[in-house]
């Protein structure tokens, strides 16, 4: 039973990932990955490796492999976003019901500071957008 391998593989990194050209087609028949980039994903660059010319080929699916990227890891932040709000309405419901005050003294003057912060950025970005709209 034999699984068809992709052409490229990305290993992520932080920032972007290494990218490799996948061969089986060798006299030992094992896979072998050839790297042949390195792409950062905040600023868009490709590096090639060493003193390889990327074809079309490569070029187009590095380029895919970034657009999906960057939908994937925006799809992470708001979903980390919407967490965030659940987490802030359990630790209200914590701080409400079962923290003790040695708990509470503990934690709240960070969260108040947290809270505050994040509530300035909010009403400034909220004025923003009903100026703008």
């Amino acid at each position: 039973m034999t699984a068809e391998l992709p052409e490229y593989y990305f290993r992520i990194r932080e920032n972007g990932a290494v990218v490799f050209r996948i061969d089986t087609e060798n006299r030992q028949q094992r896979i072998e990955m050839d790297q042949i980039a390195v792409i950062n994903i905040r600023n868009g660059e490709v590096k090639p490796h060493g003193q390889r010319t990327l074809t079309e080929a490569d070029k187009a699916e590095i380029a895919r492999w970034m657009d999906a990227r960057k939908d994937l890891l925006a799809q992470r932040d708001i979903d980390d976003i919407h967490r965030a709000v659940d987490y802030l309405n359990l630790t209200t419901q914590w701080a409400q019901s079962k923290a003790s005050e040695e708990q509470l003294e503990e934690v709240t003057d960070r969260l108040l500071m947290a809270m505050h912060d994040l509530r300035s950025v909010l009403v400034r970005k909220k004025a923003d957008r009903l100026k703008g709209g």
